[in-house]
C-alpha cells in the first residue's frame, strides 16, 4: 500500500467515527440515533478489519470508492444503512450450465458500488 493510499484510508476511518458522533436519526428520537451510530461504528470497525490484509492497489481503490458512496449515500438519506437493490433473479438453470454462469455473472455486474464488500446472498 503506498503512503497516499494509506492516508486516505485512515482519513476515510476517521471521517467515519466523527459523522457517527454527530448522527441524529431522521425521526430525531433518541433511541433510533444511538442504534444508528452503533451499526455505523460496529459496520466501519467490521469492514476495515475485514479489508486489512488488502495490499492490491486496485482492490483498495474499489474498497475506497465503496466506503465514500456508502458515506455520501448516508449522508444523503439520512439513513445509515445500505439501500436496497434488485438483482436480477436465478433461473431454473442446471447447475455447471453455461446459462448459470450467465446469470451469475449478471448478478455480478448489477451489484452496485455501495455493496461490493458484501457476500452474495441467494
Amino acid at each position: 500500500m503506498t503512503a497516499a493510499a494509506r492516508q486516505e484510508v485512515l482519513n476515510l476511518y476517521r471521517k467515519i467515527f466523527r459523522i457517527a458522533r454527530k448522527w441524529q436519526s431522521a425521526s430525531g428520537l433518541l433511541q433510533e440515533s444511538t442504534k444508528e451510530k452503533e451499526y455505523i461504528v460496529d459496520e466501519a470497525r467490521k469492514l476495515f478489519r475485514k479489508n486489512k490484509k488488502v495490499t492490491d492497489l486496485e482492490t483498495i481503490k474499489e474498497c475506497i470508492d465503496e466506503c465514500k458512496a456508502r458515506v455520501e449515500i448516508g449522508l444523503h438519506y439520512r439513513n445509515p444503512y445500505p439501500r436496497p437493490i434488485y438483482l436480477p433473479p436465478l433461473g431454473l438453470a442446471i447447475p455447471h450450465s453455461k446459462v448459470l454462469r450467465t446469470q451469475e455473472k449478471l448478478r455480478k455486474q448489477a451489484k452496485p458500488v455501495y455493496l461490493k464488500s458484501y457476500d452474495e446472498i441467494s
